[in-house]
């Protein structure tokens, strides 16, 4: 059974006399499931400890009451926020024959109060109106998020453990470079693979040797750092091997296309990949959103202002795709997209920096025609092949 993933998409008509609806409030240890019973005055509040075979024995228990009070269930839809607990619940409902759907929390309305009253109780009562609404077909209710396969979340990892990795190595860098600074001992490299042989050898200005705590700490700190980059090299080389060993299958073939683009490695293919290009997105305007790249304008009367980028979309595609335009600009400088940069700045140097974040949605959407329809951007030069 296939259900709608978002809300372009058409939904089924909300027949209130059969179908059960059910939202759930999630916290650690416990969910707050609340339900619209066909046929049934008062609505359901249950408490549950965090078990799925419960919630599925309770929401058959709804429907068998509707049954007695003479209104034959033939849809269950259900909802909760997006948070720490993921889609596997969705996944598993779904295998179990159950609608359910994702809603992203920042879509749903609440009260402007500077003390509002919240509550798990006020918070159900407030997610079961926008989904209702949502299921009537108005969709600024809520917004719903795209349920991904548990292949799609596993194919995400790699290149968001190697970001964290390659942070925590920078980190360790910067704080031994610290320590020796602090020393007053210049020209030292930590990073090196003999730093921890020479760390006998080195003396501060005054003479004096290294204090032997300060050493230790260097040595935990240079054994983290050479644990961390072997960690990179074996994400590096799991990569690689898929990519060598199908190429064509799936999202491989696209990382291989984009990487063949001059000014892109095989890391940002790999990111825009997996976190954007490979995602079914219903236009350029769509990706241009996702990647959260737009402007957010504030509007009034005669007021008309952009407060700046909305940030409501992901932030690794944002962050990669702004330094990927900064790039553009040195290896694809006779580009249409580089030229149109230039063009746009060269009387104006000090909009660079408003300007790039434009040149990234450009390139965004352009790339994401170029491994989805095929479409190459004019003027854009490619590696050669082999």
């Amino acid at each position: 059974m296939q259900y709608p993933s978002d809300t372009s998409r058409c939904l089924a008509a909300l027949d209130q006399d059969t179908t059960l609806i059910a939202v759930i409030e999630m916290s650690l240890s416990t969910w707050l499931v609340a339900g619209v019973v066909p046929g049934i005055e008062r609505q359901p509040l249950k408490k549950l400890a965090a078990d799925e075979h419960a919630l599925l024995k309770l929401l058959h228990r709804w429907r068998c009451e509707a049954a007695k009070a003479g209104h034959k269930v033939t849809r269950i839809a259900v909802a909760f926020e997006a948070g720490r607990d993921g889609f596997w619940l969705a996944r598993w409902l779904r295998a179990h024959g159950i609608e359910a759907h994702v809603i992203h929390s920042s879509s749903v309305a609440v009260p402007r109060e500077h003390r509002r009253a919240k509550t798990d109780r006020l918070d159900t009562e407030m997610l079961k109106r926008a989904f209702l609404g949502w299921l009537r077909g108005e969709r600024d209710h809520c917004k719903t998020v795209a349920i991904p396969t548990l292949a799609e979340e596993d194919a995400k990892r790699p290149n968001r453990e190697r970001e964290g990795l390659v942070g925590e190595a920078g980190r360790l860098v910067n704080r031994m470079k610290a320590v020796f600074v602090r020393l007053g001992i210049r020209g030292f490299n930590p990073k090196l693979k003999k730093a921890a042989e020479r760390l006998d050898a080195l003396h501060t200005p005054e003479g004096e040797p290294i204090p032997p705590n300060t050493v230790a700490a260097l040595r935990r700190d240079m054994e983290r750092l050479r644990l961390v980059r072997e960690q990179i090299r074996q994400i590096e080389a799991a990569r690689q091997e898929r990519l060598q060993s199908a190429p064509g299958e799936g999202a491989h073939a696209m990382v291989r296309l984009l990487a063949s683009v001059r000014g892109i490695g095989i890391e940002t293919a790999d990111m825009l990949v997996q976190e954007v290009l490979s995602r079914e997105l219903r236009d350029r305007r769509a990706a241009a959103r996702y990647s959260g790249l737009t402007g957010s304008p504030d509007e009034s009367g005669r007021r008309r202002r952009e407060k700046g980028l909305a940030k409501a979309g992901n932030p690794r595609v944002r962050r990669g795709m702004i330094q990927l335009a900064w790039r553009f600009l040195m290896f694809q400088k006779n580009s249409a997209l580089a030229q149109w940069f230039h063009l746009r700045t060269q009387n104006a140097p000090r909009t660079r920096k408003t300007m790039i974040v434009a040149l990234a949605r450009k390139l965004l959407i352009a790339l994401w025609r170029f491994v989805r329809e095929g479409v190459v951007p004019e003027g854009l030069l490619l590696r050669p092949v082999g």
